[in-house]
């Protein structure tokens, strides 16, 4: 999220979001030579694309747009309502059953967020910038994210997380560079700065494994609990400028990672 804020005004939100894939699909594509081919059936090729192109494509283009506008931590704060949208949608389908346990955890997880944030969410909108846009950007990111989560999981028990990844990022690149050509990226040769190019490709190759693990966990456990994980994100974030940049170590981080920690864990204790 921090690494999208710091390069989306150079690249453009659709044109980051291709360079963001492109580069996942180059970092899986070693693993899609040695592993053995699996053919994605032709009626099944049509709602992987899509879903690709939810996940990967229109998730992100909202997403970064919601950068345009509103703040790094308030579109996290937004978008961490993405495990409760799941569950309810899951819910509503029939795909799992709306517990009490999981209830409390995600709102537990979201609370930790919006703990471990604190102030951040309250930043000023960037200059320009649109509040109401935003805000309405990052809740249909996180809806989309929904979306694609509780339809995953029968392609990837039929196929592979693997290839299943593959196909839907290839969906998204081919999308996203229909709608980076719209921004005039390649009317010209990008130009970005050293770090510039060395964030995007440090979203690129995180995107690339994460989504991966992210695909390959759809297809193992129910969408819900999945998605809580996202929780851990900002809080860790927080935490990771303790860790690695020697900052002071934030209270309101603490306490976040404890709230989310025990929505995952009540979430996640078998019933008695």
């Amino acid at each position: 999220m921090v690494a999208t804020r710091y390069v989306v005004d150079a690249a453009g939100p659709a044109s980051l979001g291709f360079l963001r894939y492109l580069v996942g699909l180059l970092c899986l594509a070693p693993a899609l030579l040695l592993a053995p081919w699996k053919h994605i059936a032709g009626r099944d090729l049509l709602p992987v694309a899509l879903l690709g192109v939810g996940q990967f494509g229109l998730l992100i283009v909202l997403l970064n747009y919601s950068l345009l506008h509103i703040p790094a931590g308030r579109a996290s704060l937004l978008f961490a309502t993405f495990p409760l949208m799941t569950m309810l949608l899951s819910a509503l389908l029939g795909r799992e059953e709306m517990t009490r346990r999981k209830v409390a955890g995600s709102l537990l997880t979201f609370l930790g967020v919006a703990i471990a944030l604190g102030g951040v969410a309250l930043a000023p909108d960037p200059p320009e910038g649109s509040s109401w846009l935003g805000t309405l950007a990052a809740l249909g990111a996180a809806l989309c994210g929904a979306v694609c989560s509780v339809c995953y999981r029968p392609y990837v028990a039929r196929y592979s997380s693997l290839h299943v990844t593959a196909f839907a990022m290839l969906a998204a690149v081919l999308m996203l560079g229909v709608l980076a050509a719209c921004e005039g990226f390649f009317a010209s040769m990008p130009r970005f700065s050293l770090e510039e190019g060395a964030a995007i490709v440090f979203i690129g190759v995180s995107s690339g494994v994460g989504f991966f693990l992210w695909v390959y966990a759809l297809g193992h456990a129910p969408p819900t609990l999945v998605t809580m994980f996202l929780s851990l994100g900002p809080v860790t974030a927080a935490l990771g400028g303790t860790l690695l940049l020697g900052e002071e170590m934030p209270l309101a981080a603490l306490l976040g990672l404890a709230a989310v920690l025990g929505g995952l864990w009540l979430a996640l204790r078998p019933l008695k």
